[in-house]
């Protein structure tokens, strides 16, 4: 609604101060507090009768007094019949965008009781949160209401729908675009506008308690899926949109019960229309939607008439998708533990990463499909590098991307689904994104899912924020063991001839490392956030070791301990870009480490020194050298029993076993000394970030400096 406020400055209908916080209507000189959520919408909604529905401004009257037995109360605004302002028509009632549903429907009475205390022949009533809006024809004599989809333009006559393709109805037998009736096309919105939308649509759905969050948020879906599929429908100019309260021609003498009938008939046809609509979309995106809409017509009426003026296909993508995905990043937070990469992460990995048409990108853990939007979004930019927008080379260029290209994987099955579904906001992209364990291996994905295009080896870009903290059982996941890190390795300094063991349990955010590994490409990159345990606790030094043979360490950035605590999470993290060797420099690395192993353990003759060590212990034992015999018994098995003489053997073992550790230390030290020259030696970009552009509460700061950041990171990696 920025364009009509700023064509009310220009025509001189309002004016503000400095600061933007009084507002004045000129006309009648009266001034009010803009910061007031219900004054904007009344602004908006006072200019909009005389800009969009044409009526004289001389006729409109705020703020009026009206008398309600022995009290007065404010109307917002009256418009009358007359220029003397005697004889009322229109009576509008304004709300804040948020009002609830509750509260609208009042605000819908209250209108109605202004409209009968009137004298004169008011006609309609208009009630609007500038979000939602309900509009009434009432005839007082008879004691009568009709829903009406719009009050009429000036001097024309109640609309038969609202929003057709292009905004007016062309008169066919006079060959010419002479307006019959001023209709409206659907409007761009702004994000925070669709944002409410959004909320507005998902808590009437659910506040009364038919529903629940989760299933409310299932069925909002699929309207918006019908809503959008409406508007890539073609039509010509002058069509009516079918996502929309259409009217039916109601008798001049019907009475409150044939209306209430009528209205009845209104609202099961255009739940009629819904359903069609769904299975259209459906027949064409089969796995977007398996089950049918489960609404009662009433509820369909409801969402509908939140998103039936908001063009959906035209918004610009970034509002839109901030607007889905603040509306839908809200409520999985509080209902699934979820916790969505922020935005400037995202983009930041996305903008630094080598991503063309040409490239085939995946993220196994994908949400609500952040990352793919980005990477489309890339994409889609540089096709306007190439070819002039709206053209077909220009669609096809980052469509095919998007149809052919882009990957994802989410367990949950809500999400994913969400995921499409965000995907399809933004206009494709949602093909290849599935619902599935992303740690499966990719031949049961491949069978489950019967898309082929999750193959091992295939992909030249994996961008990814792993779910962090959860632990996979062997005894709940039987692949554990198919995963390197799923067992352990024998330790290069073990003397026994120990076998590889499986282990218990191995926590998600290292088995998508090895995942992701498979899924690249040899010279793929995976960028990658993980928790800073990874990169710092000892324990999980057998992780660094096998980065550093499958990939090339890129980069590592240090995110601030607070960068993802709005959304839910608190774990101190970094973003790593690692490279796939190729096999032979893979090998060629596990080569160097055994060979570099050998020789340490051949120069310190380690197996001969612990096996003669081993010897000596047993020795000392069986002799009880050193033994000091407190125990007043001289029989060697009586001796043997005795608990000085199992203290003495704790401490001898404890002694060599000491001996074995300090050598196994000081080898340790050695091989981590020589591997530094052993190894092959390469940059790596290394950077802190401490202010990334919002604060812990997720608001916005003026400091970013991953833009910095990535500008360097940018460089770096192109000269690779």
């Amino acid at each position: 609604m920025e364009d009509i406020i700023k064509k009310g400055i220009e025509k001189g209908l309002i004016s503000f101060n400095e600061d933007q916080s009084r507002i004045t209507y000129t006309y009648v000189n009266k001034t009010r507090n803009y910061l007031d959520p219900e004054e904007i919408v009344e602004a908006e909604s006072f200019l909009k009768l005389i800009l969009v529905y044409n009526y004289p401004v001389q006729r409109i009257k705020l703020f009026e007094k009206v008398t309600m037995g022995s009290s007065k109360k404010e109307a917002d605004i009256i418009v009358y019949e007359d220029d003397l302002c005697f004889n009322p028509s229109i009576i509008v009632e304004c709300k804040k965008q948020d009002v609830s549903e509750a509260e609208f429907i009042q605000a819908i009475e209250q209108a109605a009781s202004y409209a009968y205390a009137l004298s004169g022949t008011v006609k309609y009533i208009w009630t609007t949160s500038g979000i939602k809006d309900s509009y009434l024809q009432i005839d007082k004599e008879r004691q009568t209401r009709i829903q009406i989809p719009n009050i009429p333009l000036f001097g024309k006559p109640v609309p038969k729908y609202t929003y057709v393709k292009g905004g007016r109805l062309r008169n066919e037998e006079a060959g010419n675009d002479v307006i019959k009736q001023q209709f409206f096309d659907l409007e761009q919105v702004s994000e925070s506008e669709l944002t409410n939308r959004f909320k507005k649509a998902h808590q009437s759905l659910w506040a009364g308690g038919e529903l629940n969050p989760s299933d409310a948020f299932d069925e909002l879906d699929k309207l918006i899926f019908c809503k959008i599929w409406d508007e890539r429908k073609p039509r010509k100019n002058g069509e009516p949109y079918a996502f929309q309260i259409f009217d039916i021609e109601k008798p001049k003498n019907a009475s409150q019960k044939d209306i209430d009938a009528i209205e009845q008939q209104i609202t099961t046809e255009l739940a009629e229309r819904i359903f069609d609509l769904y299975e259209e979309g459906r027949n064409r995106d089969k796995e977007v939607f398996k089950d049918n809409i489960r609404l009662t017509p009433q509820r369909i009426r409801t969402v509908v008439s939140y998103l039936q003026g908001a063009n959906l296909s035209k918004t610009d993508l970034d509002s839109k998708g901030k607007a889905f995905e603040t509306f839908m990043g809200s409520y999985f937070r509080g209902d699934f533990g979820q916790y969505f990469t922020p935005r400037n992460i995202v983009k930041f990995i996305v903008d630094v990463l080598p991503i063309t048409n040409d490239s085939k990108v995946l993220d196994t853990s994908c949400g609500s499909g952040g990352f793919l939007l980005y990477a489309l979004d890339k994409v889609r930019q540089q096709a306007g590098l190439y070819y002039d927008e709206g053209t077909i080379d220009h669609y096809n260029h980052w469509h095919d991307f998007a149809s052919e290209n882009l990957f994802g994987i989410e367990i949950n099955e809500q999400i994913a689904r969400t995921a499409k579904m965000n995907m399809i906001i933004h206009d494709d992209g949602h093909t290849n994104v599935i619902s599935s364990d992303g740690l499966l291996r990719d031949s049961v994905i491949i069978e489950k899912t019967e898309n082929k295009g999750f193959e091992y080896g295939t992909f030249d870009v994996i961008i990814t924020n792993p779910p962090f903290g959860s632990t996979v059982k062997q005894t709940e996941k039987a692949y554990l063991h198919q995963y390197s890190f799923g067992n352990k390795d024998v330790d290069w300094l073990d003397t026994k001839t120990s076998a590889v063991k499986e282990r218990d349990s191995q926590s998600t955010e290292v088995l998508f490392i090895e995942q992701d590994k498979n899924f690249l490409k040899e010279g793929g990159y995976l960028a990658i956030v993980i928790p800073d345990g990874i990169l710092t606790n000892s324990s999980l030094q057998y992780v660094r070791d096998n980065i550093e043979e499958w990939f090339r360490i890129v980069a590592v950035i240090s995110m601030p301990q607070d960068a993802f605590k709005a959304n839910g999470a608190g774990v101190k993290s970094s973003v790593m870009i690692l490279k796939k060797w190729t096999n032979e420099q893979s090998q060629k690395i596990i080569d160097t480490k055994l060979k570099l192993q050998e020789q340490i353990k051949s120069e310190a003759k380690y197996k001969a020194m612990v096996e003669h060590w081993e010897k000596e212990k047993k020795e000392v034992i069986k002799n009880l050298s050193g033994f000091e015999n407190t125990t007043g018994l001289h029989d060697k098995k009586s001796i043997e029993k005795s608990e000085a003489f199992a203290e003495w053997k704790k401490q001898v073992t404890d002694q060599y076993n000491q001996k074995i550790v300090d050598l196994k230390e000081q080898l340790e030290e050695r091989y981590a000394e020589m591997r530094k020259t052993a190894m092959p030696d390469y940059p790596i970009f290394m950077a802190i970030a401490e202010q990334i552009g919002y604060d812990a509460t997720g608001k916005e700061t003026q400091v970013n400096e991953l833009e910095m950041i990535g500008t360097e990171l940018k460089k770096f990696i192109e000269s690779l």
